[in-house]
């Protein structure tokens, strides 16, 4: 019988391999979610993905507005999915917990980070065959649900966090000062579209930083090491993972990433950082 663990490494291995847009991001997010929580219910929480899937499904066809294309109409059949008949809400009283980036833990409390409630909001969306992709706002994730092809109305800037509700700009900037700082301002690039990949690195990046503060960096070192699974291209976790092997004095380990991540970034100042560290683990190897 195959260990579960390696089980969900080797799925994220292959995911590493799609191009992005065909990446499954709930199914990926969910085999984190196994290595982090192996007792958990993981085929419970397959099953239930499945049934928001089936739910979303549903709800577009009973709406005929929200499935021609309107979005803001979008983001009320996607709040009665999550919240209304399932139960998702951010959880602002131990918004810190490990188990808010845990999707496994978030399917269970129904309740979770931005990131990871807007990873099941944007599964739900695809079920239902409307377009979104998160946003690459700063603090706090957000979605966008599409308008149609070729129409005159633009998309809904949504917070699965805060019920769903579609946002404007004056609310988008007290979001902003809220989680950044009153000097912080919006500007269009807080709103453009990440990678499906990018929503997974930034889910686990919660747990990586959760284990660092805790000094847990063995633990952070293996969810960098699983991240890199499902995104191998991804030059800064070389590094990191590197300097972590360094700290754990694994310096094989960290040179064999610094490899990694010249091979990523021949070129600029941060190669010859990684060069010159390089040189220096391998006067300790000798």
């Amino acid at each position: 019988m195959a260990d579960p663990l390696s089980e969900a490494r080797a799925a994220l291995e292959a995911a590493g391999q799609l191009p992005d847009a065909e990446l499954d991001i709930a199914a990926t997010a969910l085999q984190l979610a196994r290595i982090d929580a192996p007792e958990a219910d993981w085929g419970g929480g397959a099953a239930h993905l499945s049934e928001l899937a089936r739910a979303a499904v549903v709800a577009a066809a009973d709406d005929p507005a929200a499935d021609a294309g309107d979005p803001l109409r979008r983001a009320v059949v996607l709040a009665s999915v999550m919240q209304d008949r399932f139960g998702y809400a951010g959880d602002r009283e131990t918004y810190e917990a490990p188990s808010n980036a845990n999707l496994l833990r978030v399917i269970e409390r129904r309740r979770g980070l931005p990131v990871a409630l807007g990873l099941l909001w944007l599964h739900a969306a695809e079920a239902a065959g409307w377009a979104a992709h998160g946003l690459d706002f700063p603090g706090h994730f957000l979605i966008a649900l599409e308008g149609p092809p070729g129409g005159l109305g633009g998309g809904a800037v949504v917070d699965p966090f805060h019920g769903g509700g579609p946002l404007q700009a004056p609310e988008l900037r007290a979001l902003l000062k809220a989680t950044q700082g009153p000097q912080a301002e919006l500007h269009p690039g807080m709103l453009g579209p990440v990678a499906r990949r990018d929503v997974l690195l930034r889910l686990q990046n919660n747990i990586k930083l959760r284990r660092l503060r805790a000094g847990d960096l063995a633990g952070a070192l293996a969810c960098t090491e699983d991240m890199l699974r499902f995104a191998p291209d991804t030059a800064p976790l070389w590094r990191e993972a590197a300097l972590m092997h360094q700290r754990l004095d694994r310096i094989g380990a960290a040179l064999q990433c610094l490899d990694r991540f010249l091979a990523l970034v021949p070129e600029g100042d941060a190669a010859e950082r990684a060069r010159a560290l390089a040189v220096e683990l391998r006067q300790r190897l000798h």
